[in-house]
């Protein structure tokens, strides 16, 4: 799944509120608790409600392959009563003229209830939630400076 969304910031800026654990917590959709562990890895707990996806999921988020300010590699593994969802997303961050181009290409495995709903609609509720979450980045980069 590839996705895409456009900031109109620096590339720098848009790169360090990404990597900004309080603006992780406040801005993942559905986040109840996001803790970072000293291994640069964060414990998640995501509490999600979107079309059939419904369940408290928990689980853990990594941010790998780090090239400031251009790449970064996201893997989350989460359980929950709807079933286990494990992602692997490498994400570019592309200079505009205009700000900052976001690119994710999301490879996205899940397993019981989560795979029942079928691929289209896995792939139509990442969508939504990635869409929600740059939105959030995007609002929280208008009201906060770090």
């Amino acid at each position: 799944m590839e996705f895409r969304y456009s900031f109109q910031q620096p590339r720098n800026k848009v790169w360090d509120y990404l990597q900004n654990e309080d603006v992780l917590r406040r801005t993942l959709p559905g986040c109840k608790r996001l803790q970072a562990r000293e291994d640069g890895a964060f414990d998640a707990e995501l509490g999600l409600d979107v079309g059939p996806i419904k369940g408290l999921f928990t689980g853990e988020v990594r941010l790998l392959e780090q090239v400031e300010p251009s790449f970064y590699r996201l893997l989350l593994n989460g359980n929950g009563k709807p079933g286990e969802l494990h992602a692997d997303s490498p994400v570019s961050l592309i200079e505009t003229d205009t700000g900052t181009d976001i690119v994710c290409l999301a490879d996205i495995q899940v397993t019981g209830l989560l795979a029942s709903v079928g691929q289209r609609v896995m792939g139509s509720v990442a969508r939504l939630l990635l869409g929600r979450f740059f939105k959030n980045v995007d609002d929280d980069m208008k009201q906060h400076a770090l």
